[in-house]
């Protein structure tokens, strides 16, 4: 591996890739660590260092690389451009509209692109907005000593001017991201998410060592890996159809006769239904926020905003259940690849082209899909589940959704270090 990296920064055109993606994440953690104007400094500090990290806010918290309740001029980090995507890819099933634009190729996915950038900026306004309004009243940081508005000037000026940075912030790290994908290596997007999440690695570390000492931090930390290599193997399972393609003849030449495969990965959804679970379970614990003294909201304060309530934690399973089959439904069409092996020849052994290939498939899929979704509602809860009985902080970087991203963002790009590494006639990392 030594070996491998030594290669890839030796070749001119992968080291250059390599540090324009390390300055990009450079610039983003600068930024993540800026406060955002207007912002009383030393209060938001001093509620950063009483509050733990395992509120309404911590998923965005942690998306965020902890620069959201530092109210940074990235506070919102990459959170408006997930929902936007998840959002659009939703609706890409429902309008036939968009349905269209998808089938169009390139020209078809950059105007989806175009709309999921509007829907961000959106997004983001509305995030920012709600942000400013509950560090106004001083509600962002609950159960800590910190009292009152968290602004220099509490007028609307001010609070204005903290909305459009916040914005505008959002609007810079999804044109990072982009950089990232068209001059870098890897999904600059993906890639961003993980240099927040494992931004806070050292300070969750050492958080868990201060509080509890060396044997509770070594249980985490064997916790933490052993979940990390179960992740790792199941990331990497797939049931592979066996396609053959059939031999023809266009013109004077023979075409087909080949043997390839379907490869159908047992997380085929990859980490979207934890994602979209996360960010609905959000949604009634930051609206509850509002009226803390309704009977509804301290009902939802009570079951669904510490995560360790049983009704939180069935309602979380249940919820990434569903939105794995609902995911693979809407990315992986059985119809579609049918008529495509069809249309080019192709058959899988013992079963007849069109509709008979079209329910195996089906047939396929949902059988393997089933063992992928309880995987990653036991990865997102098996962590929360430890670290509740070890009475540690429920937002520790080990936990579900943060270890599937980093674990798969990491795989993906090792491969494709690895896929440019064999271009070059050398050995990649996983040899």
């Amino acid at each position: 591996m030594l070996g491998a990296f030594v290669n890839a920064f030796r070749t001119p055109d992968l080291r250059r890739k390599l540090l324009f993606v390390l300055f990009i994440i450079v610039l983003f953690r600068l930024g993540s660590s800026i406060p955002t104007p207007g912002v009383d400094y030393v209060k938001v500090q001093a509620g950063v260092d009483s509050v733990k990290n395992e509120g309404v806010y911590g998923l965005i918290n942690l998306f965020s690389g902890g620069a959201l309740l530092q109210l940074t001029i990235f506070a919102l980090g990459i959170m408006p451009y997930i929902t936007a995507s998840i959002i659009l890819q939703l609706l890409t099933v429902v309008i036939p509209r968009l349905e269209t634009l998808k089938k169009e190729g390139q020209a078809g996915t950059t105007k989806i692109t175009q709309y999921t950038r509007y829907l961000t900026l959106g997004l983001a306004i509305l995030q920012s907005t709600g942000i400013v309004a509950l560090a106004r009243t001083g509600q962002i940081f609950q159960g800590s000593n910190v009292q009152g508005s968290l602004l220099v000037n509490d007028n609307v000026t001010t609070m204005l001017l903290m909305v459009i940075t916040m914005t505008a912030g959002t609007a810079m790290i999804m044109w990072f991201g982009e950089l990232i994908t068209e001059r870098g290596i890897g999904n600059g997007m993906s890639i961003l998410i993980f240099t927040s999440i494992v931004a806070t690695f050292p300070t969750a570390l050492w958080g868990i060592k201060k509080t509890h000492g060396w044997d509770i931090f070594a249980i985490v930390l064997a916790i933490g890996l052993v979940i990390m290599a179960a992740v790792i193997f199941i990331e990497q399972a797939q049931r592979r159809i066996p396609v053959q393609y059939a031999r023809r003849m266009v013109g004077r030449r023979m075409f087909g006769g080949t043997s390839t495969y379907i490869p159908l990965k047992v997380n085929q959804a990859g980490v979207i239904p934890v994602i979209f679970a996360s960010s609905l379970l959000y949604l009634p614990a930051l609206a509850s926020q509002f009226n803390p003294t309704a009977p509804w909201s301290q009902w939802v304060a009570t079951h669904f905003v510490n995560g360790d309530h049983p009704y939180y934690m069935l309602t979380y399973f249940l919820m990434i259940v569903f939105f794995t089959y609902f995911y693979v439904s809407i990315t992986f069409n059985p119809t579609e690849v049918a008529d495509n092996m069809k249309k080019y020849g192709g058959f899988v052994p013992g079963i007849r082209a069109g509709r008979p290939t079209e329910e195996y498939l089906a047939y396929v899929l949902s059988r393997i899909t089933f063992p992928g979704a309880l995987y990653l509602g036991l990865v997102a809860l098996v962590p929360l589940i430890a670290f509740v009985l070890i009475n540690a902080n429920q937002n520790f970087p080990f936990g579900g959704t943060s270890l599937l991203i980093m674990v798969g963002v990491g795989l993906d790009t090792v491969k494709q270090i690895e896929s440019q590494l064999q271009q070059r006639h050398y050995e990649g990392f996983l040899r």
